[in-house]
């Protein structure tokens, strides 16, 4: 991901996205760069128009909050499948997110 993030702080500070470039910007973050996802981000990014994929995806929607439930009810512990279920699906959830953050640069 901070390859991705160093690829969008250049666009955003008008830079050409290079090797040279991106390699800079990882190295004053504190990442050391691997020259080939360096490589494989700059050819997928070619012919990306960046501020048009921005605009085309979507946000991501915070999380509601689920009403309260009144005082008089107990609390209700859920089963340990029920955890499993849930954090299953969360994940899902969050991989879903992060492949549609992929289709942003190709």
């Amino acid at each position: 991901m901070e390859y991705v993030y160093a690829a969008m702080l250049l666009h955003k500070a008008g830079k050409p996205i290079n090797e040279e470039n991106l390699n800079a910007v990882l190295n004053a973050a504190g990442v050391n760069s691997d020259a080939a996802r360096v490589k494989a981000l700059i050819a997928a990014l070619e012919g990306v128009n960046i501020e048009e994929a921005i605009k085309t995806v979507p946000t991501l929607a915070a999380p509601v909050a689920a009403p309260a439930t009144p005082a008089a009810a107990p609390a209700k512990e859920a089963k340990p499948e029920e955890k499993k279920e849930k954090a299953k699906e969360e994940k899902q959830k969050e991989e879903a997110a992060l492949e549609g953050l992929g289709a942003l640069f190709g």
